[in-house]
């Protein structure tokens, strides 16, 4: 039978990593490629990047640094941010990276997931949803770091999503995002019984307790996090760390 995956999440801005708080507050944790050497060595599941930074400022993808974290890393690498092109993705691909994440193109340019996913295999194109409550109580998909807000429907986004030929679908909580109490169960519940496809959850794990909780109500699924394999104690000390047997 198989197991849940459980997921390192890194952010990459000015080429260092850094952890948000609800998007925001970036704190610095250290060198990329000295993390993915630590992972190595803890042999996670796999481990997903993102840059936070090539969307909003309208640059491509950092293929120097990508070429580096994928020479390095011993499991399955996902990588984000900037991919606007299939062609884009193609390199990408030929580093060695087994999955691209896309988020902001996902959304506003659902054709390039078709185009990808006849190129290389649904089971290699992520689509990252980043979802938050608009005042109002009702969530809503956000872009370019929550700076911008998506108007098309949840549920039909899905749908198109998978029509289209996406592999995975990354749920992230932009309000839980960094807070380390626990993922938005009621947003995944409302996202669980619309996708057909792979869910991986994104937002808000504080101890393993959150995560055994996660994979007890959804049975096969991914399960990322940030904070939790970063940080440690209650004045979040920088520790990578991702301890064994950890289902």
């Amino acid at each position: 039978m198989l197991r849940s995956r459980v997921i390192p999440c890194l952010l990459i801005h000015n080429n260092g990593l850094v952890k948000t708080v609800k998007f925001k507050d970036k704190t610095y944790i250290g060198d990329p490629i000295n993390t993915v050497k630590i992972f190595n060595e803890k042999q996670v599941d796999e481990l997903m990047i993102l840059d936070i930074d090539a969307t909003v400022l309208g640059k491509e993808p950092n293929f120097k640094l990508i070429d580096k974290l994928a020479n390095e890393s011993r499991m399955p690498l996902c990588y984000g941010g900037g991919i606007k092109t299939s062609a884009e993705a193609d390199k990408i691909f030929n580093l060695g990276v087994e999955k691209i994440a896309l988020s902001s193109t996902a959304v506003n340019n659902p054709e390039l997931i078709s185009e990808i996913s006849n190129m290389v295999g649904s089971q290699s194109v992520v689509a990252v949803l980043d979802i938050k409550k608009s005042i109002f109580g009702r969530y809503e998909i956000v872009t370019h770091n929550s700076k911008k807000k998506f108007d098309g429907n949840i549920e039909t986004m899905i749908n198109q999503l998978i029509e289209r030929g996406v592999g995975e679908l990354v749920i992230n909580s932009v309000d839980h995002d960094g807070v380390m109490k626990g993922y938005d169960f009621a947003l995944l519940d409302k996202v669980y019984a619309l996708t057909s496809v792979p869910l991986t959850i994104l937002g808000g794990a504080g101890s393993l307790s959150d995560i055994t909780e996660a994979v007890e109500r959804y049975k096969i699924v991914g399960v990322a996090a940030g904070s939790l394999f970063v940080f440690k104690g209650k004045y979040k000390a920088v520790l990578i760390n991702y301890p064994e047997n950890i289902l």
